[in-house]
Formats: C-alpha cells, structure tokens, sequence
C-alpha cells in the first residue's frame, strides 16, 4: 500500500483498529429529513466522538467548518431520489473535486440483484481505477434500495466479497443474524451501517454489539444518533460499545445517565 493511502486509512481508524463514522449523506435522496434540515447545527455536538464524517460535496462546503480534524468520507454517488428508481445511481464527483475537498476516503452505493447492478458495480470498478492513483480509499456501500428482505448474511456475504474482489478498502453493511459469516468473507475491513431508525436506542445496542463480536470494525450509523432525543448521550453509548467494549447493559445504563444530565441542562 502507498504511504499516501496507508496515511489516509491510519485516519479512519483508530490505533485499536476501530471506527465509528457519522453519516449526514441522507440528504442527497432524501431531501431534508427530520433532525437533518439544517446539517452543521446537528453535527455540532456530536463531531468529537465521530473518527469519520460521511457526507456530499454540498454539505461538506455549505455545513462544515474546514478547521475540521475529522477525516471526511465524500459521497459521491445519486443520480435519484426517493420519489424514483434508488437503484439508478452514477458517480456524481470527479477525482480533481475529491482532492480539492482533501477528502480520507469516498463512499459509492452498489445495488447487487436489482436492476442496475452491473452499472453500480461499474460505478464502483471505475471509482477505484480513479481513486487509486492517488492513494483515496473507496468505501463500497451496500446497498439494497426499499427491498429490506435482502438484508440476510447469504446476501450480504456475497455483496461484501464482490465490493472488496472489486477493489473496495472498506465495505459498509447492514447487520445480520450470522453477522460472522460476512465478516469471514471479505478481507477488508466490514463496518456496520444503520439501517432503519429503531424503535428504542437498546436495539441498537444490541445489534451494534452483536456485531462487534462478531468481528466488524467499526460502525457507521446516523439517523439512530441524530434523530434520538438525546443525540450525544447516543453516539457516546455506541463509542463506548465499539472502542471501550462496553456491554448493551453498560451502553443503556450510560445512555440513560447523559440522557437526564442533557434533558436536565436545557
């Protein structure tokens, strides 16, 4: 590996070999999502426990102050949004603006079994061919658009392996029963993504923790961080989970105590 992308992966992860990325990208389908209408003013309090910032081109500008010691992970597929075919995404940024922005890394969603699975493998394929030169690691999102029953470690296994065959240094992918079986699989390292907001915060716990045991690296989730009603007692619970090895038990006895010194200071 080149010293310039050794550096930049060094970044993404801490001296124990984990990570915990905050995502604000949901914007570039979703339009203003709740929690998430005005970015900087969310992310704020939450950037100190964050080792990643995934988010566009557009936020990263408009929402982020540049003094910023947080790497960046730059979001550089869409093409559609919720009211079309998410499946249909294309590379949005060029190499010359990923390094301008001196991004860490880059994300892309790749939609295997749908539709435009070859474009989106392409997509990825090409990002890579781009990235590499210059030392950006690419993140392989996987993705599967509003088909929600996909999300089993057969099917997660297989996206996983193809992303990292492919070229991805990191595969971002949603938790499963058998988590182990795709982490097993894919020789780079595999963080866990959010997926759909939960109804109580010890779900996540639990399933964030599963997860870790079972061998991810880290964590990538965001709307069960900003939309909870005590955003950082969240995202300090989960960092406990995936850096200190907090127990689900630990993480909600946590939670719930930063919770009430939060709610109490407002």
């Amino acid at each position: 590996m080149d010293w310039g992308k050794e550096n930049r992966m060094k970044r993404l992860f801490r001296d124990n070999g984990r990570c915990f990325y905050l995502p604000i990208d949901h914007g570039y389908f979703l339009g203003p999502t709740r929690k998430l209408e005005k970015p900087g003013e969310t992310i704020a309090p939450l950037m100190p426990y964050a080792d990643g910032l995934f988010c566009t081109r557009g936020v990263l500008r408009a929402c982020v102050d540049p003094a910023t010691r947080v790497p960046i992970i730059l979001r550089v597929s869409g093409g559609s949004s919720i009211l079309g075919d998410l499946t249909n995404e294309e590379v949005t940024t060029s190499i010359d603006e990923m390094l301008r922005l001196n991004v860490s890394a880059v994300g892309v969603s790749i939609f295997l079994g749908s539709e435009h699975e070859k474009q989106t493998v392409m997509n990825l394929a090409k990002l890579v061919n781009e990235c590499e030169p210059y030392g950006i690691p690419v993140m392989a999102v996987t993705a599967v658009g509003k088909e929600l029953e996909k999300r089993d470690a057969r099917f997660l296994a297989l996206a996983a392996r193809i992303f990292a065959e492919i070229g991805a240094s990191v595969v971002k992918t949603y938790w499963c029963e058998n988590f182990e079986k795709v982490v097993e699989g894919c020789p780079v390292p595999v963080v866990i993504a959010g997926g759909p907001k939960t109804e109580t915060i010890r779900e996540v716990f639990e399933f964030v923790h599963d997860g870790m045991q079972r061998g991810a690296s880290g964590l990538n989730l965001g709307r069960n961080v900003w939309q909870n009603e005590a955003p950082v007692a969240a995202m300090r619970a989960l960092e406990a989970i995936i850096h200190h090895n907090a127990t689900v038990d630990e993480a909600e006895t946590m939670y719930e105590e930063l919770k009430n010194s939060q709610l109490q200071a407002v």
